[in-house]
């Protein structure tokens, strides 16, 4: 993995891979919807929907087929704290990706009608989410967790702040938002370092807006809740939440390997074993992080028959209290850490999600950890750094949602 600097300030991260036959690569920009103030929640979602409705050069039906005529693909996500656009393409085919990146990222225009349009997708899009509950529990546990906040806006918006967002906005938050600066140009593929920042150097030119300072406030401390949200559904379905420390915090990786041992991927992990395995209550039971620059939160969540609530939520109280007064020998210690770096290495098979999360590392940490220091830490974790790590488990810290 190398990492690079244009002459506009753009970093570029490259990880080669002389056999690969997929490019993969994509420009990520330290922008989300906590960057939104009220009247504008979803417009960082809603930018990027438009980003691929036209620029100066290209109509959107030309955007769409740059890639998918080579078989590749031009797609992009949004989250709390970044925007992401990106392609993924055979190998051969980078200039046509990296132009067509810059051309979008500097040159969109966010026509009117194009506009409209992609508010009647976006809108769609908001009702498809509402009717997974699933998905739609993070959100109102964001809303709670995060109250008075723009942590708790929801990334998607709402039909009203949608339907109000003009081409002068979507703009703004281009020209604020969109500078060097504030973003990292990621590739993974066949070609050399050298060549490739070579060529980001050429397309990226008129990348040159003015860099402008980020300013997030970490949000209060909100009140423990236990809400109850009523929705059409058969299953019920819970959140039981843990708001955790930032993105550097120097237990992070205890906290990981905790939530792994808890609920975590592999069908032994804690709680799949407690209310799945031995009682057969629930199909899926996991646990999840989100990570941000200054605080985080994880997330036990479980679908179950309404009647099985009050069993399943005693269970996880169980487990969580376990954690509390937290005692694993040296040789369960190993073997949970044998399990989690394993699915590590597995993950890092995925290149572009790889290469995603190193973007996002260089992005908001500013650096990228090779996999032997990521492993070199995680074998340093010791029972007592695990146990530091868990008093930010415990019931008394823990909030409730069920959608029923």
């Amino acid at each position: 993995m190398e990492c690079g600097v244009t002459s506009n300030g753009l970093r570029v991260l490259v990880h080669t891979v002389p056999s690969a036959n997929v490019e993969c690569c994509g420009i990520m920009v330290n922008a989300g919807s906590r960057d939104e103030d009220c009247r504008r929640e979803g417009l960082a979602h809603f930018v990027e929907h438009t980003l691929f409705k036209g620029t100066s050069k290209r109509r959107a039906w030309h955007i769409l087929n740059r890639m998918e005529s080579v078989g590749g693909e031009l797609n992009a996500y949004t989250n709390k704290e970044e925007t992401t656009v990106y392609t993924v393409a055979p190998s051969g085919h980078f200039d046509r990706s990296c132009e067509l990146l810059a051309d979008i990222v500097i040159n969109s225009e966010f026509s009117c009608n194009e506009l409209e349009k992609e508010r009647d997708v976006v809108c769609d899009e908001i009702d498809s989410y509402r009717d997974v509950p699933s998905e739609m529990i993070f959100d109102e546990v964001d809303e709670r967790l995060w109250k008075g906040s723009t942590l708790s806006h929801n990334v998607l918006g709402t039909k009203s702040t949608v339907g109000r967002f003009t081409s002068k906005d979507c703009q703004e938050w281009l020209n604020e938002m969109f500078t060097p600066a504030n973003s990292v140009f990621y590739y993974t593929g066949a070609m050399s370092p050298c060549s490739v920042i070579k060529k980001v150097e050429k397309y990226f030119a008129g990348y040159d807006r003015s860099d402008r300072k980020i300013n997030r406030s970490t949000p209060d401390c909100t009140e423990i809740y236990f809400d109850r949200m009523k929705i059409d559904s058969h299953q019920c379905h819970a959140a039981e939440t843990f708001r955790l420390p930032g993105l550097s915090y120097e237990l992070m990786p205890e906290i990981n390997l905790l939530c792994n041992i808890l609920g975590g991927s592999g069908m032994n992990s804690r709680l799949n074993v407690s209310l799945r395995e031995k009682r057969g209550l629930v199909y899926t039971v996991d646990m999840s992080t989100s990570i941000c620059t200054d605080v985080g939160s994880a997330t036990v969540y479980f679908g179950c028959d309404p009647k099985d609530f009050n069993k399943c939520h005693q269970l996880v109280s169980k487990e969580i209290d376990a954690f509390s007064s937290f005692k694993i020998s040296q040789r369960a210690l190993d073997a949970a850490k044998r399990q989690y770096m394993g699915q590590l290495v597995v993950g890092s098979e995925n290149r572009e999600s790889m290469i995603m999360g190193c973007a996002r590392s260089q992005l908001l940490k500013g650096k990228v950890q090779s996999r032997k220091e990521i492993m070199d830490r995680l074998n340093a974790i010791t029972t007592e750094s695990l146990k530091e790590a868990s008093k930010w488990f415990s019931t008394d810290r823990m909030s409730t949602l069920i959608l029923v």
